[in-house]
């Protein structure tokens, strides 16, 4: 059995639990406040970060980019047609180059500094880093995205996917960082049909339903975020 320590609105954990669910793996789920610094947490994390899978008989897996390097490697063979990791060499390569744009680039431009300061913030004290959220942080954050949703335009009209002709992790990250900021209504969809409608594709996928049904308390969903049809 596998278990996932996350947060629903986490990015990082959401393109882990699309993996999971692309590949059928039954997983339990536990939402983790890694703010809190839990000591039972930080023994299978010392970094204190989410994700982190665990798998029994194995040690615990901390860091989104290893732990989709982890379910490649030991259930990816197994998946056939629908591995989401290339065989060529050169298209594993293209993968991996836009999986990390969307989890290092992308998060540190725009889904970090949105999530962080409109609901991590929420739950944190003063000594956590909680408090008022930045507002010229979020200001900057939206500015960004709009030159990322350009770029997704961009790349879906010269590919089918992201990063060729097939689904691969890299539409799997891109969209898991896009759904959270989608959740707060941050994402002017207007300003690209091209990524929009690989969104949509992406987000009719059954992986995606789970995801669609996250909720924070207190702070509801965007009107048309599980709404296929946006």
């Amino acid at each position: 059995m596998l278990t996932l320590f996350h947060q629903p609105l986490c990015p990082h954990s959401r393109f882990v639990r699309l993996v999971l669910a692309e590949y059928g793996l039954a997983t339990r789920l536990v939402e983790e406040k890694f703010w809190e610094r839990r000591e039972e947490f930080l023994m299978l994390n010392p970094a204190g970060t989410v994700p982190v899978l665990v798998e029994e008989g194995q040690p615990a897996v901390p860091g989104v980019s290893i732990v989709i390097e982890y379910l490649d490697e030991t259930r990816g063979a197994d998946a056939g047609d629908r591995r989401l990791f290339p065989t060529d060499a050169g298209e594993r390569a293209e993968v991996r180059r836009l999986a990390s744009w969307f989890n290092d680039k992308f998060h540190a431009e725009v889904s970090g500094p949105l999530v962080n300061e409109r609901v991590f913030k929420r739950y944190m004290t003063r000594e956590q880093g909680g408090g008022p959220p930045d507002t010229d942080s979020m200001r900057v954050a939206r500015h960004n995205i709009r030159y990322h949703l350009a770029y997704i335009g961009w790349l879906v009209q010269t590919r089918d996917w992201l990063a060729g002709e097939r689904l691969s992790y890299a539409d799997l990250a891109a969209a898991a960082h896009i759904s959270a900021v989608d959740y707060l209504g941050d994402v002017p969809w207007n300003d690209d049909e091209a990524a929009r409608n690989w969104y949509a594709r992406v987000k009719s996928r059954p992986s995606f339903r789970a995801i669609l049904a996250d909720t924070v308390a207190g702070l509801p969903p965007s009107k048309n975020y599980a709404n296929l049809d946006f």
